[in-house]
């Protein structure tokens, strides 16, 4: 009894030692295929298809070491197998919607219509874009918070891309007086952008007589810069307006409202204090 005892223990200390090496090789094994590609595809590869790839090797790798510390443990894999095709009948049916999205992710990284880091705009929500997985997509918003969104919903969603190009145009809406000289205006604003050193000279700031506003006439300036320096030229810009425009005498308007209490209730009462 005791030596049949001992020669059980024997093969389960046995069976142990080969899933413990199992899992050890195969890691290595795993970590140097990842490692090999990544030198190899380092330069043919966008950022995108890299993670996918890599996240299709690891679950990969993964799924044939538990395979394999399965055959180890004695496991009959016909039988799982065979339990796995039934399982995964039932799965596919209820899994229509990862499919799509895993089908619409692709498309997103053959498509390219952005790439990791980009500014995205999608619906109401804005954000760099974080990682591009086999089901979702993640931005990370400007106030640091992660959305995730579908990749079925971003096929079939207008996406705006804020930072494909290397440069961009800033829209400021520039209102002053009607009793202002329009030309004189237009000059200081050109001016203003070439003192500007974040402001491209190429190409040449847009200046347009917009509209006819409510209590002033609307100017549209558009600055062109470096998608990087977006923060840097509007702060800049508004405040030398606001300065240039103050030392030079030229009226910013603001809507002016009237209080009207009605015929039949009493004056507005109005009460004038002296500080002295």
């Amino acid at each position: 009894m005791e030596k049949i005892e001992s020669f059980l223990s024997n093969i389960d200390l046995i069976k142990i030692r080969n899933v413990f090496l199992t899992i050890v090789i195969g890691y290595i094994i795993l970590q140097a295929v990842l490692l090999l590609i990544r030198k190899v595809l380092a330069k043919r590869l966008s950022l995108q298809w890299k993670m996918l790839l890599n996240k299709g090797i690891v679950y990969a790798g993964i799924i044939i070491i538990l395979l394999m510390v399965l055959e180890t443990m004695g496991v009959s894999l016909k039988a799982l197998l065979g339990a796995a095709g039934i399982a995964g009948v039932v799965i596919g049916f209820a899994s229509q919607t990862s499919v799509g999205n895993i089908i619409s992710g692709l498309f997103l990284v053959t498509e390219k219509p952005f790439e990791i880091g980009d500014l995205i705009k999608v619906g109401d929500k804005m954000g760099s874009v974080y990682s591009i997985d086999l089901l979702s997509v993640k931005l990370k918003t400007l106030d640091n918070l992660l959305i995730r969104i579908p990749n079925q919903t971003l096929i079939s969603t207008e996406i705006t891309n804020v930072t494909r190009f290397p440069i961009r145009r800033m829209d400021i809406v520039v209102g002053v007086a009607y009793k202002e000289d329009l030309k004189r205006v237009m000059e200081i604003l050109k001016q203003l952008a070439v003192e500007n050193v974040n402001v491209l000279n190429e190409p040449e700031p847009l200046i347009l007589l917009k509209d006819f506003g409510e209590s002033s006439i609307d100017i549209l300036y558009g600055l062109w810069f470096e998608k990087s320096n977006y923060l840097v030229v509007r702060n800049s810009m508004i405040q030398a307006i606001k300065e240039t425009f103050d030392r030079e005498g030229i009226e910013i308007p603001f809507p002016h409202r009237t209080i009207y209490t009605g015929e039949v209730t009493k004056p507005y009462p109005v009460v004038v204090k002296d500080d002295k």
